[in-house]
């Protein structure tokens, strides 16, 4: 049983990179091309949402240590 699951999940990685990879003929890109090109604008704005979480969590932490 353990070797027919290590099929099928070896299986589906396999068909998974493969979607991933393949060109697309309208312009020759494919997602994992996509993907690439919105890394720059998805970690700013991770960036962006770590420096807010932090700003919260420090004026929330001021206001009950000064009780």
């Amino acid at each position: 049983m353990g070797l027919l699951k290590t099929i099928i999940v070896g299986a589906a990685l396999v068909a998974g990179v493969k979607y991933a990879t393949k060109k697309r003929p309208e312009d020759g890109k494919s997602l994992f091309d996509d993907l690439q090109d919105a890394l720059p604008g998805l970690k700013d704005k991770a960036m962006q949402f770590k420096d807010k979480v932090k700003q919260d969590y420090t004026t929330t932490a001021d206001e009950y240590n000064g009780m």
